[in-house]
């Protein structure tokens, strides 16, 4: 008699397209074929917490001087060399210490630092990739707008549109990377490749940044990594500058300095007149250029 097999279950958070066996994990070590069901199995659970100024996300143009209650868990479905967060961004729950935080919770300690100081305005949805657990953000999204919290999306954008749709309206600012860019897609494409997000990462990643710019209650702010031999070239700059001024007038742009992370330590860290350098290039195209770690 033939094995009986369990049929496959495909993920469609990301472009990814896991085909899951039951009790298999995703790319994205948050994802899980639960009997059938693809669940976010890192739901709720926070490896990371902490009160930050919103100009660190970075936010350089919403709301200044404020701070919001940064949250992260665990996940990722990139596999940057040069990862900062790579403790929790490339670990499971096996890997990691962590605690269940419903989305009432996290918003009722919000409001508590928001009685403590006014400053406290909101929520930020970072640390590792977010979107690996989209269903958090918009639960705790849905809470903190009923009580006149602010939603902040930090990540990598490379995630399907439909979950972008479901997200939007309830993302107040947002900082999305842009890793690569180039006029035809070739090159940008080719990055997005090399950081482990296979064929169609770019266009998700870029997608997402199309989106969140024309979502009228979202403000958007961009964020490239100034890495040596793979950004650092005025056509990269320019042409992903002369790109984002096409979605808004108003976008803002950071550029920031790459040190040495993780599994790429094969080069120094960018020469900061590089990073000014680079910055006067997107400022060619975009009013509102940053520059960062330098």
């Amino acid at each position: 008699m033939p094995r009986h097999t369990t049929p496959r279950v495909t993920c469609h958070t990301c472009p990814h397209h896991c085909q899951l066996a039951a009790g298999q994990r995703g790319r994205c070590r948050a994802r899980r074929n639960v009997a059938g069901t693809i669940e976010a199995e890192n739901y709720g659970r926070i490896t990371s917490l902490a009160l930050d100024p919103v100009e660190k996300k970075p936010l350089a143009r919403f709301m200044p001087g404020s701070f919001v209650l940064s949250v992260g868990s665990y996940g990722c479905n990139l596999t940057c060399p040069f990862c900062q967060n790579h403790e929790i961004a490339q670990a499971d729950a096996h890997d990691v210490p962590w605690r269940d935080i419903a989305p009432d919770k996290l918003v009722r300690m919000a409001c508590e630092l928001r009685r403590e100081d006014a400053r406290v305005v909101g929520l930020a949805y970072t640390y590792n990739e977010p979107l690996v657990g989209w269903e958090y953000v918009r639960d705790c999204a849905e809470a903190a707008h009923e009580m006149g919290l602010v939603n902040v999306l930090v990540s990598n954008g490379v995630a399907e549109a439909r979950v972008i749709d479901e997200l939007a309206p309830l993302i107040d600012a947002a900082n999305i990377d842009l890793k690569g860019f180039d006029g035809s897609g070739a090159r940008g494409a080719e990055i997005y490749r090399s950081l482990g997000a296979g064929t169609c990462g770019y266009a998700a990643a870029t997608r997402t940044i199309a989106l969140l710019a024309a979502c009228p209650t979202c403000h958007l702010e961009v964020t490239t990594l100034i890495v040596p031999g793979m950004t650092d070239r005025d056509d990269v700059i320019d042409a992903a500058a002369r790109w984002l001024a096409t979605l808004g007038p108003d976008i803002t742009y950071h550029l920031t300095r790459f040190f040495p992370r993780w599994h790429m330590t094969d080069r120094d860290a960018t020469p900061v007149r590089q990073v000014y350098h680079l910055a006067g290039v997107a400022r060619e195209h975009l009013a509102h250029v940053y520059t960062g770690n330098c």
